[in-house]
């Protein structure tokens, strides 16, 4: 698809984004700007990316007729899933069909839309390295698989979930309890489902965006950004920094379980290595050995770094791919990102300090507009860009400390 139209006339490039957060209000602003006719999509009004684009759509995604609806009626040429909670299934109906086509594809979004498809795709198909893992169906099942085969410490997650929501650390056999309630009030749809994974004594773990774009030829080639470091507290990423320093081994490990989970992630229904776009794949490392833990056919919240450090950030990396058209991934400046947090459970809030934030040498702010902010949830980023990399890290914690989200 590299003849772009004019938006909202016979020949527009219509591209719809099934969910609109952060994330995906920057893919729809990258898109815009090649001239392309946006559709947002999301669970509720007004979300991030409904108000810059084209269009503005509100379903429950997860509901197949509404989603085969909505397809069918605004009949865009690419369909983008921004989020898990997906009715996948019909995904795969429509692109097996010839509605449309998926990003990457259909199959990638109905593999990754819980942790239970990717895990066993990378470990049991693909033989690559993991964390020792159990699936469980209830806190009996839990328990048994931490007593039988996982041990403590160990890490639950509820198999759907983003931005680690419903995420925890067991420490010893008090914790479990409490871990399994947390599991099943932060998974994203309630399929009372967790995975136990045995703790990995990593060094660091990263973030290796992944991007599969068409070359000169028309054949799909696999491009790598530098790695991208961060830290996490409670599985919610709170700052992201980028390059991490990494031994050259281990590099070259990341990155060839990188390709090895895009490359199976890119083939499509028809059998086809045709999916493109930018994957985010979540690693740890230690000395030179490498695990694979997750992956995101999508832009990575770590990756919202890559709006100051990189020539093309991530989100125009993505739009770019998906198109068709070549893609970038030179770095520009180190640089870092720290979260900015609602703080309060609040409708329409007001944010006091932007201007002492962007007073911070080499910052920048970017607001998300949420209609309601929640204690924990991120309402902003702060951005920062410096020749070392850990002066950056401090600027951009000065800099999102420095901004006070209030009630009006």
């Amino acid at each position: 698809m590299t003849t772009l139209g004019t938006p909202y006339s016979s020949h527009a490039t219509r591209v719809m984004l099934l969910g609109s957060g952060e994330l995906g209000k920057e893919v729809l602003i990258a898109l815009q700007r090649l001239g392309v006719e946006t559709i947002a999509v999301d669970r509720y009004d007004n979300a991030p990316g409904q108000q810059v684009a084209h269009h503005a759509r509100t379903i429950t995604m997860s509901d197949p007729a509404q989603l085969k609806a909505l397809i069918e009626k605004e009949k865009p040429h690419l369909v983008v899933p921004e989020i898990e909670a997906i009715a996948t299934d019909m995904l795969e109906a429509l692109e097996a069909a010839g509605t449309v086509r998926v990003i990457p594809t259909a199959r990638a979004a109905r593999l990754t839309m819980d942790r239970e498809g990717i895990r066993r795709l990378a470990a049991e198909t693909l033989g690559l390295p993991t964390s020792p893992y159990v699936f469980c169906d209830s806190l009996q099942e839990l328990q048994a698989a931490i007593d039988g085969k996982i041990g403590y410490p160990c890490i639950v997650k509820p198999v759907m979930s983003s931005s680690g929501k419903g995420q925890s650390k067991i420490a010893g056999p008090a914790d479990v309890k409490a871990a399994w309630d947390y599991a099943m009030s932060g998974g994203r749809v309630s399929r009372g489902r967790v995975i136990v994974e045995g703790f990995i004594d990593f060094d660091y773990e990263i973030t290796q965006l992944t991007v599969r774009a068409r070359g000169a030829d028309g054949q799909v080639e696999t491009h790598f950004c530098e790695p991208i470091g961060h830290l996490q507290v409670s599985g919610d990423y709170v700052e992201s920094w980028q390059p991490h320093p990494m031994r050259a081994a281990a590099l070259q490990k990341s990155r060839d379980i990188a390709r090895a989970v895009t490359d199976n992630l890119g083939v499509g229904l028809d059998g086809k290595p045709s999916g493109l776009g930018l994957f985010g794949v979540e690693l740890f490392v230690k000395g030179d050995e490498v695990w694979f833990s997750e992956v995101s056919p999508r832009p990575h919240d770590t990756g919202m770094v890559t709006l100051c450090t990189q020539w093309q950030n991530e989100f125009e990396l993505h739009a770019r791919a998906i198109l068709g058209l070549p893609v970038n991934t030179a770095l520009k400046s180190p640089g870092a990102s720290a979260v900015i947090y609602g703080g309060i459970d609040a409708q329409g809030l007001v944010f006091d300090g932007v201007a002492d934030a962007l007073r911070v040498p080499n910052t920048d702010i970017r607001l998300f507009g949420k209609p309601e902010s929640f204690v924990k949830r991120r309402m902003g980023v702060a951005l920062a860009f410096d020749a070392d990399v850990e002066v950056a890290r401090a600027h951009a914690r000065l800099a999102a400390s420095k901004v006070k989200p209030r009630q009006p």
